[in-house]
């Protein structure tokens, strides 16, 4: 079942459509009525096939969807709106479940969110869903976008937002898109993981830099070993000649994660 809330889309220029998946009423009301309050126009959803539907009958800008719904789960929902159209989704998962986080990255994620949530924060992560798909399509109209972009046995169109590995072609999710060129137009250069939270989420916020780090994990696993390098403590690199040890990275990756957990178990 879906419900319209907010002004309408096409009361002015700049209003974006945003649809909220979520079968728990208290929070859809509350998300719904936050991102009201910022602007955006509203949909609910409260299971998988209303909200397929909705997303395929009208395509929203941005959408908020919880991994766990009725009818089938918010991975299905995103692995069959995606199959029709890009649209940048913000995952909902249950805590620390990573489980959740890579799969749902693999069926098209842009980002997700643990519950409980902060309501600021996560209408500062739909805002920089929205702006960056506006940046995206501003940067195809740069002369650089015509120049693919070569890292190792990949190479990168930014022009048609294609990417292939030894001339076959594999198939990123937008923010995928995004953290592969930030790191590929930097060739060997150490980008700390604050430094990509700011420049390809287009928000700057320590807390979400194991966001960062699922998806570096997404990217090695559709493009093969060695060429995103960790350096441990800072961030990520890319490798130009493919020659990183991957699976060391991965390790120093989920040491950090550990520590941060023990900080917070502490605190």
């Amino acid at each position: 079942m879906t419900t319209t809330s907010g002004p309408r889309a096409d009361d002015g220029p700049t209003q974006r459509r945003v649809l909220v998946v979520e079968d728990e009423p208290t929070i859809a009301h509350a998300v719904a009525s936050r991102l009201r309050a910022e602007g955006y126009v509203v949909e609910l959803a409260d299971d998988g096939p209303g909200a397929v539907d909705a997303a395929l009958r009208r395509p929203p800008d941005a959408m908020v969807l919880d991994v766990m719904l009725p009818g089938f789960d918010g991975l299905e929902v995103c692995r069959r709106v995606q199959g029709h159209r890009p649209v940048p989704v913000l995952m909902l998962t249950a805590r620390d479940d990573e489980t959740d986080v890579l799969v749902g990255l693999g069926v098209g994620a842009d980002d997700y969110m643990s519950k409980p949530f902060s309501m600021r924060e996560l209408v500062a992560r739909v805002n920089a869903l929205v702006r960056r798909v506006d940046r995206a399509r501003a940067l195809a109209r740069t002369p650089d976008d015509g120049v693919p972009l070569e890292l190792g046995p990949v190479t990168i169109d930014r022009a048609e937002r294609r990417v292939r590995r030894d001339g076959t072609e594999v198939h990123l999710t937008p923010t995928e898109f995004d953290l592969l060129v930030r790191l590929a137009s930097s060739p060997r250069t150490v980008l700390t993981r604050e430094r990509l939270l700011a420049d390809v989420w287009d928000w700057a916020d320590a807390s979400g830099t194991r966001t960062v780090d699922s998806h570096v994990k997404a990217l090695r696993r559709k493009l093969g070993p060695g060429l995103i390098r960790t350096v441990h403590g800072v961030g990520y690199s890319a490798e130009p000649t493919g020659d990183a040890d991957d699976a060391h990275d991965e390790s120093d990756d989920d040491s950090e994660n550990a520590a941060d957990d023990e900080a917070e178990d502490r605190a």
